[in-house]
C-alpha cells in the first residue's frame, strides 16, 4: 500500500517532468523559429541558404511581386506594400522634380523602400535607372562622352573602368543602386538611332570596353564562384549588359527591327561581349526589342534560357526592356496575356512593365494557377532576383542617405570626363594639301571666330539620354560649352567673337586669324534617331561653306555617328570628330590648342555616301571616306609635368 507522502512526491515529480519537458519543447520551438526566422536576414549564412530560406516563406503573390518593375510615376509606399513590388524604374527624363537635388532623389527612393520593407517578409526593392553616360537623368551630374566616343580610346579600357566607378558613385549619390549600363551593342549600321550607345562596329573593341563593368560593380574577388554576379559595397551599383542580343545588327539600322544573320554570325559578332560581361560578374542582362531572323528576342526561349542561362551559365537575372513584352505582338499589347506568357516562358525574370502593373500581376498569377507557366519558372526568376539583392547587400543596407551626395557632379569626376573627351577626339584632317597643319591652334591671336549651332549648347554636345530621354538643345545642365572652353584657353588679349551663323558680309568685314566651327546632329534617342540621310542639322553645311570660304577653319563635328561630310572636306582646313562629348567641353579646347595631342582612332568606319551602308571593315565593298582605325595625331605644344 502506497503511503500518502509517496503519492504526493510522485505527483510532484510528474508535474516537474511535464513542466520541464514543456519548457524544453517551448525553448526548442522558440529557438527553431528564431533560427529559421533569422536565416535569410543573417548575412553570415551562405547565399544559397538565405535564398532557399526566404523562398520557402514566399507566397505566389510575393514571388510575382518580385518579378515586377514599375515606373516611379505610378509607385508609392502603399503600392509597394500592397503588391510586394520588387523593383522601381525611372524611365528617361522621369525625375522627382525638375532640377531635383540628390536629396530629393534620396527621399523619393527611401519612401518607396519603406513601403517594400513594411511587407510581411521585408524584401527590399531595387531601383533602376538609365545611367548610360553618367547619372544622365540628374541635373548637375557629370555627363561623360557617349559610348561612340569612348570606343575611340580603344587601348585604354582602364579609362572606361574609372568612368564606371565615377558613374556608380553619382548613381549612389542619388540613392539608386542599379544602372542599366553598359550597352554592348555592336552597331553595324550608323543609320541606327542608337549607334552612339555602341562602342564600335568591331566586337573586339566592344569586348575591351566591358571593363566598365568592374568599374560600376567592383572587381570580382579572386576565387569567387564562376559566372556568379558580383556587386561590391555601397559605392557600387548593379550593372546591366544590354540589349541581348543582336540589337546593333538590324536590317538598314532600323531600331527594334530584325537582325538577319546566321548562328555563327550572331555568335562571332554580337555575342562575344556577353561572355566577357558574365566573366566580369555582370548582375543583370536586358533583352533587346529586336528580333533574330524573325523571332522577337523577348520571346526567344532558345537564346535567353537555352544559351544565356544554360550554356553560358549566367546566374544573375534577365530583365525586359520597357514595354518589351508588350511589343512581342504587332501591334503592341494586341494580346497582353500571350505576351506575358511568351516573355516569362522565354526566361525573362523581371519585367519592366512599367505602368499597367496590376494587369501584369493578374495575368501572370492566372497563368501560373492554370499551370500554363510552371512554378519552377517563377522560382527560377525569383531565385535570380534574390541572389542579386543578397549579393549586393540590399538586405543589410536597404535605405540610403546623403553620405555620397557630394560626389554628384564633383570636380574630380568632371576632370575625368574632360580627360575622356580629350581621348575620344579623332583628327580627320589637318591642313589643306601642301599647306602647314592648322592644329594645334595658337592661343594668342588678334581676333578669332567661333561659329556653329553646337558651339554654345550643352544639350547639343551631350546628345540623347541627357536630362530628358531624347535629350534637349540648350544649356540644360551644368557644364562647359565649347565656346566657354575656347575663351578659357586663349590668351586674355585674344578677342573671341561668337556668331552662330555668320553671313559673308560679316566674314569679309572682319579680319579673323582663324575660325572654329562646331556643328552636328541635334539630340535624339532610339527610333527618333533612325536616319537614312545622316546629315547634320541646318544650317550646319552652309555655316561650314561660308566660314571656310573666307577664314582658315577647323570644323568640330558633334554627332552620335559618322555623318555625311565628303563634299565639304576639301573646303575645310582641319576636321575633328568629337562625337557626343558630354558636359566637359574644355576637353575639346585642351586638344585644339595643343595642351594635349590628338590620339583617337576611329572605332567606326566613316562612309562617303549613305548608299554604301551598311559598310564595315572587312566588307568586300569597303571604300570609306576615313577607314576604321584612322586618326591623325599631334604632339602637345609643351611637355606636361607628371603628376
Amino acid at each position: 500500500m502506497k503511503k500518502e507522502g509517496d503519492t504526493v512526491i510522485q505527483g510532484m515529480g510528474r508535474l516537474v517532468a511535464h513542466i520541464t519537458a514543456g519548457l524544453v519543447v517551448l525553448w526548442l520551438c522558440t529557438a527553431a523559429v528564431e533560427a529559421e526566422y533569422m536565416k535569410y536576414k543573417y548575412p553570415k549564412q551562405p547565399l544559397k541558404v538565405r535564398i532557399k530560406d526566404l523562398m520557402k516563406r514566399m507566397t505566389l503573390e510575393e514571388k510575382i511581386g518580385q518579378m515586377t518593375q514599375i515606373e516611379r510615376k505610378v509607385a508609392s509606399a502603399d503600392i509597394m506594400k500592397k503588391y510586394f513590388i520588387g523593383s522601381v524604374v525611372s524611365g528617361g527624363g522621369s525625375v522627382p522634380a525638375p532640377k531635383a537635388s540628390a536629396e530629393a532623389w534620396i527621399n523619393m527612393v527611401n519612401e518607396f523602400q519603406k513601403g517594400a520593407l513594411s511587407t510581411r517578409l521585408g524584401i527590399p526593392m531595387i531601383y533602376g535607372i538609365d545611367a548610360v553616360h553618367g547619372q544622365n537623368n540628374v541635373y548637375n551630374a557629370t555627363i561623360f562622352p557617349h559610348n561612340v566616343g569612348l570606343g575611340v580610346t580603344r587601348k585604354d579600357p582602364e579609362l572606361v573602368k574609372r568612368i564606371g566607378a565615377a558613374t556608380a558613385l553619382e548613381v549612389r549619390a542619388t540613392g539608386i543602386s542599379y544602372a542599366f549600363a553598359p550597352c554592348i551593342a555592336v552597331c553595324r549600321d550608323p543609320r541606327w538611332g542608337r549607334c552612339y550607345e555602341s562602342y564600335s562596329e568591331d566586337h573586339e573593341i566592344v569586348q575591351s570596353m566591358t571593363e566598365i563593368i568592374p568599374g560600376l560593380q567592383g572587381d570580382v574577388p579572386l576565387n569567387y564562384p564562376k559566372n556568379l554576379p558580383f556587386v561590391g559595397p555601397r559605392t557600387k551599383v548593379a550593372g546591366c549588359a544590354k540589349h541581348f542580343v543582336g540589337d546593333g545588327g538590324t536590317t538598314n539600322g532600323i531600331n527594334e527591327n530584325n537582325t538577319v544573320i546566321d548562328w555563327n554570325g550572331l555568335l562571332n559578332i554580337h555575342m562575344p561581349a556577353y561572355l566577357d560581361s558574365i566573366k566580369k560578374g555582370v548582375a543583370t542582362v536586358m533583352v533587346s526589342y529586336s528580333s533574330w531572323n524573325g523571332e522577337k528576342m523577348h520571346a526567344n526561349y532558345d537564346l535567353i534560357t537555352g544559351y544565356l542561362k544554360k550554356t553560358l551559365k549566367f546566374k544573375g537575372f534577365v530583365i525586359s526592356d520597357m514595354w518589351g513584352i508588350d511589343r512581342i505582338t504587332t501591334p503592341p499589347r494586341a494580346n497582353y496575356t500571350y505576351s506575358v506568357q511568351a516573355g516569362i516562358h522565354a526566361g525573362i525574370d523581371m519585367v519592366m512593365v512599367p505602368d499597367e502593373f496590376v494587369e501584369f500581376i493578374d495575368d501572370l498569377t492566372l497563368l501560373v494557377k492554370k499551370n500554363v507557366i510552371p512554378m519552377s519558372r517563377i522560382n527560377d526568376a525569383v531565385r535570380r532576383i534574390l541572389r542579386v539583392k543578397f549579393i549586393m547587400g540590399l538586405f543589410e543596407n536597404p535605405m540610403t542617405d546623403l553620405s555620397l551626395a557630394n560626389h554628384l557632379g564633383s570636380q574630380e569626376h568632371r576632370e575625368l570626363a574632360r580627360e575622356a573627351v580629350r581621348k575620344s577626339l579623332v583628327l580627320l584632317k589637318n591642313g589643306k594639301d601642301g599647306n602647314e597643319p592648322l592644329l594645334p591652334l595658337p592661343t594668342t591671336s588678334e581676333k578669332i571666330l567661333v561659329a556653329g549651332s553646337h558651339a554654345d549648347d550643352i544639350g547639343n554636345q551631350c546628345g540623347g539620354w541627357t536630362i530628358e530621354w531624347e535629350g534637349l538643345s540648350g544649356n540644360i545642365t551644368a557644364g562647359t560649352t565649347i565656346l566657354t572652353a575656347i575663351k578659357n584657353s586663349v590668351d586674355p588679349a585674344t578677342e573671341v567673337v561668337y556668331n552662330e551663323n555668320p553671313d559673308t558680309e560679316f566674314l569679309k568685314a572682319n579680319n579673323f586669324s582663324y575660325a572654329i566651327v562646331a556643328v552636328g546632329e541635334l539630340p535624339y534617342a532610339e527610333t527618333s534617331g533612325d536616319s537614312n540621310f545622316l546629315t547634320i542639322a541646318e544650317p550646319g553645311y552652309s555655316t561650314i561653306a561660308n566660314v571656310c570660304a573666307y577664314v582658315k577653319c577647323v570644323v568640330v563635328v558633334i554627332s552620335g555617328r559618322p555623318v555625311f561630310i565628303e563634299p565639304y572636306v576639301e573646303k575645310i582646313d582641319a576636321l575633328v570628330a568629337a562625337w557626343l562629348p558630354g558636359t566637359e567641353g574644355q576637353g575639346i579646347a585642351d586638344v585644339l590648342f595643343g595642351e594635349y595631342g590628338f590620339t583617337g582612332k576611329l572605332a567606326r568606319t566613316w562612309f562617303r555616301t549613305v548608299d554604301q551602308l551598311p559598310m564595315n571593315v572587312g566588307d568586300s565593298h569597303y571604300d570609306p571616306l576615313f577607314p576604321f582605325g584612322y586618326g591623325l595625331t599631334t604632339s602637345p605644344r609643351v611637355m606636361k609635368a607628371s603628376h
